[in-house]
């Protein structure tokens, strides 16, 4: 099955894949009366259209049937979950970079700021919690507002292309259908991209937060260990960033890691100059 939608099993199929996107099993009946919902007083959908599109969907390997139920295949999981992405966003890419590179760079920022202008531990802490609590609040609120503004935006295209493709169809009674049921799902998935981008928002913020603390609670817990714990925190950073973060992003975007490593810690290394610079410290 290809990303266009062109019909109402389409439609339905998308809709299917979404319902059951968590691999569990459900009757016919009660996945009618699901879709049945997505669209309530506008219209409905035949038993004989759901049946048409599981057939279809079965033919393609999306779908296992047994007594009267159905249950995504491994093939179908993978589906759901690609329409899960494109549609609710729900796969949290940025918003784990984010976190990790701005928490690194606080992270560094602190240690080293510390080092150089010798505050006392009672300051170091004061200044950590003051800075990281500032980063960590200000990704979340700009990640809750810029992200819900920018996938409403995406939805509102993705919705105007597939009722463009479904509108080419010469069958009026099913492409009335068919843009009814877009038009209802998408007010459905409104609501969904609403709480999607409230759980990135804390994601990012948390993995903010965490990032940068570790290195500094290391940092000064073990401050009469000088100067191993400066070399324990920043190594500790540099697991992250080199590791962790270099991995995740080379994973996501499917680009080389040597290339991922050297852009991460260019842009990386100049943040934290030019945030030390900024502050009078270098």
């Amino acid at each position: 099955m290809s990303f266009e939608i062109q019909d109402l099993p389409d439609v339905i199929r998308v809709i299917i894949l979404l319902n059951l996107r968590k691999g569990t099993k459900i009757k016919k009946i009660a996945l009618k009366k699901r879709i049945d919902r997505v669209c309530i007083g506008y219209t409905s959908v035949e038993m004989a259209e759901l049946n048409k599109t599981l057939d279809e969907m079965a033919l393609e390997g999306l779908i296992a049937e047994k007594n009267d139920s159905v249950k995504l295949t491994k093939k179908g999981l993978r589906l759901g979950r690609e329409w899960q992405s494109l549609l609710l966003k729900k796969e949290p890419i940025l918003e784990i970079v984010a976190g990790l590179v701005d928490g690194s760079i606080t992270g560094l920022v602190v240690i080293i700021s510390s080092v150089i202008a010798a505050l006392s531990t009672n300051v170091a802490i004061f200044a950590a919690l003051l800075t990281l609590s500032a980063v960590a609040i200000t990704n979340f609120s700009s990640f809750l507002l810029g992200g819900i503004t920018e996938d409403m935006a995406d939805i509102m295209t993705l919705q105007t292309l597939m009722s463009y493709s479904l509108s080419d169809n010469p069958n009026k009674k099913e492409r009335n259908k068919s843009l009814i049921l877009i038009k209802k799902l998408f007010v459905i998935l409104d609501r969904e991209i609403y709480r999607s981008n409230v759980y990135a928002s804390i994601i990012v913020g948390t993995t903010t937060f965490v990032a940068g603390s570790v290195p500094i609670v290391l940092y000064l817990t073990l401050n009469q260990f000088y100067p191993f714990n400066i070399i324990l925190s920043l190594g500790f950073v540099a697991i992250i960033v080199g590791f962790f973060l270099v991995r995740y992003r080379a994973k996501k975007t499917r680009v080389n890691w040597k290339m991922t490593f050297i852009e991460t810690l260019a842009i990386i290394s100049i943040a934290t100059i030019a945030s030390l610079i900024l502050g009078g410290l270098v």
